[in-house]
């Protein structure tokens, strides 16, 4: 369990094949001093587990599923990454409960720039804006965000000078692709209203 907040903006260092899937290698000094072999660490909001600590870097496994399902597949030696490490017993939780399960992806649509500040407008899955409100939350890459509006395939978010400058949403362009994943507590609200339903 995560809470959005990100914790780092870390480099990815290699990226090198293994069976279907790839070993991914982020350098980050930080948290790996304070990490340990198997420990839950999101990677723009995708939850992997830790494979591997050499010095600063961090090595990870992401399969053929996931690399399809998200953007870490686009992901290449030089690029940018939102880490977060899992959340612990009495930790403070200052976002939402992110699960580091991504439901799709969406496109950024269009991004309005006004100073430090930013709107974008992100185009997703039907079946995902469902399980968005005006004033929910979402996690864009991993990012606790609150919704501002939403139509039937698209939603958009403010962002404030401090979260574009500490992750990756900052260098964010129109065409991008993002991980999104839905508040956990409407995938329930939704899945008892179809129940109800007969469905």
């Amino acid at each position: 369990m995560f809470t959005g907040l990100i914790q780092s903006l870390a480099e990815v260092i290699a990226i090198v094949p293994e069976g279907p899937g790839v070993r991914l290698v982020v350098r980050d000094s930080q948290l790996a001093a304070s990490a340990k072999l198997g420990d839950s660490i999101a990677i723009n909001g995708c939850c992997l587990t830790v494979v591997k600590i050499h010095d600063a870097d961090l090595a990870f496994q992401a399969g053929s599923e996931t690399l399809s399902r998200t953007n870490l597949g686009q992901l290449n030696a030089g690029s940018r990454v939102n880490l977060e490490p899992s959340l612990k017993v009495g930790d403070q939780l200052g976002g939402h409960y992110v699960t580091g399960h991504i439901d799709g992806l969406g496109t950024i649509a269009s991004r309005q720039d006004d100073a430090d500040w930013s709107t974008f407008h992100i185009r997703g899955p039907a079946a995902l804006t469902r399980q968005m409100a005006s004033k929910g939350s979402v996690a864009v890459d991993g990012v606790s965000l609150t919704l501002v509006e939403v139509t039937s395939d698209t939603f958009s978010v403010a962002l404030i000078p401090h979260t574009l400058a500490v992750t990756t949403l900052g260098t964010r362009k129109v065409g991008d692709t993002v991980n999104i994943e839905t508040d956990v507590l409407a995938k329930y609200v939704e899945r008892q209203l179809l129940s109800a339903d007969g469905r």
